[in-house]
């Protein structure tokens, strides 16, 4: 059972976050409790950091993403905001789709303000001096709530004459616009930076490059490569670099559906990785396993070859996403025993995202022996397979008159696994169902 104790047990330690939360939510002044008069509770910059990381998951959340599980795969593709276009969508109740989805525009209006207000309240009254870390946790509140830039850039201004704002704190800030879709707003920002007298590194620029590919603006984000790469630049790029954008061509270019954007970003990727090679960088295996990734999906499977015996040669030890890439081709074009070979190339103990390709092939070819034994030695490595693997099997071996191949206390331990990991993703639907009751 998932209790909603476990939601506050990080504000049960100290009762004072506790006070000032109950405050934010409730929409009530702040009040200087005696509490804070000990010095075990007086304001540090821990307590007020985490009241500040507290306020978007509490008011900015919908409530349609508690309990969403914490991959990547779920999730559609990264699109540019319109601020405007989702205030005037809300204010005249059509669906917002995207990160702004579901979200209570009073709520956010109201954590905003909050916000706002305990920032100088707890500085005035409770004689607490902020810092670079609490500047860095409020400006990431404004950018979460969707705030005009506007007021972003005024509040930076102030704590820029204070000497609080870094270029670390507005890196963050970059990025944290970029997660939101914000990314001209995370652009504007950059260009904003010696307003508020910082300097741009590399890690600036890659963070701004990979929220451009995020979205789809390769040209944008080529051109601020292109500007490290000129003579005497003092911000050249390193692997990163060059791994944000292979990366980026061959998985964001992936979501078009024109086959000759996809052959132009595959070919990019290559050409960025042999240009990498000529001025003497040393490619990992990010930057190795993305490539191969995208030459399997594009059908290049010479070239993943020839990726995979380079990284061999190169000392660099392949991991199961490496293994995984060819995997899921040879499965799909039936070649299912290259796929085979490569899953007992794999080191270490492989997962489920090994056997299924493997497993659904063998089923579609008519292998449904060999599919059932790769059941079984999934199960015996202390996986769970999916259930529409298990049913896939149990379905192909009754079709074969083959069914009495899988014993029935195997049988019934698969599905209790399955219904305990069921159980597991939708623990929060009690909780919710208690709050809609109450």
């Amino acid at each position: 059972m998932f209790s909603s104790r476990s939601l506050s047990s990080p504000f049960t330690q100290n009762p004072l976050i506790n006070q000032v939360m109950a405050s934010i939510i409730r929409n009530k002044p702040f009040e200087t409790s005696p509490i804070a008069s000990h010095s075990q509770h007086s304001w540090t910059v821990d307590t007020v950091t985490q009241v500040l990381r507290s306020i978007p998951k509490f008011l900015f959340q919908s409530p349609r993403s508690i309990g969403r599980q914490n991959g990547f795969r779920h999730r559609t593709p990264l699109k540019q905001r319109n601020l405007k276009e989702e205030f005037n969508k809300a204010r005249q109740g059509v669906l917002i789709l995207g990160p702004g989805a579901y979200k209570d525009p009073e709520k956010v209006q109201l954590g905003v303000e909050k916000t706002l207000e305990f920032y100088h309240w707890v500085e005035n009254q409770c004689g607490f001096t902020h810092n670079e870390q609490t500047c860095k946790e409020m400006s990431i509140v404004l950018a979460k709530g969707g705030c005009k830039m506007k007021l972003i850039f005024e509040f930076l201004k102030k704590m820029s004459r204070r000497g609080l704002v870094t270029t670390m704190s507005v890196t963050c800030l970059i990025k944290c616009l970029g997660e939101e879709g914000l990314v001209n707003e995370a652009l504007a920002t950059f260009y904003r930076m010696k307003q508020f007298h910082c300097k741009p590194d590399v890690y600036a620029y890659n963070t701004l490059i990979y929220a451009l590919c995020r979205v789809g603006n390769f040209k944008k984000a080529k051109f601020l490569f292109e500007q490290m790469e000129l003579p005497g630049f003092r911000c050249p790029p390193d692997v990163f670099t060059y791994t944000i954008l292979i990366s980026s061509y061959c998985r964001y270019g992936m979501e078009t559906g024109c086959r000759k954007a996809i052959r132009r970003r595959i070919w990019e990727a290559n050409h960025l990785f042999r240009i990498m090679l000529f001025k003497g960088f040393v490619p990992d295996v990010v930057t190795y396993n993305s490539l191969i990734n995208g030459c399997c999906k594009t059908n290049r499977i010479e070239r993943a070859t020839e990726l995979l015996d380079d990284m061999v040669k190169r000392g660099i030890a392949p991991n199961r996403i490496t293994y995984n890439s060819f995997i899921r081709y040879y499965s799909a074009t039936n070649e299912v025993d290259k796929a085979i070979e490569m899953l007992r190339r794999m080191q270490g103990v492989a997962c489920n995202s090994a056997y299924t390709p493997i497993i659904h092939a063998l089923c579609e070819t008519g292998r449904v022996v060999e599919a059932r034994d790769f059941l079984v030695e999934l199960a015996e490595q202390g996986s769970i397979p999916r259930e529409y693997t298990y049913k896939l099997v149990r379905d192909a071996l009754e079709s074969a008159g083959k069914s009495d191949l899988l014993d029935a206390e195997f049988c019934t331990q698969l599905e209790d696994g399955i219904k305990c990991r069921i159980r597991q993703v939708m623990k929060v639907k009690p909780l919710l169902q208690h709050k809609s009751v109450s």
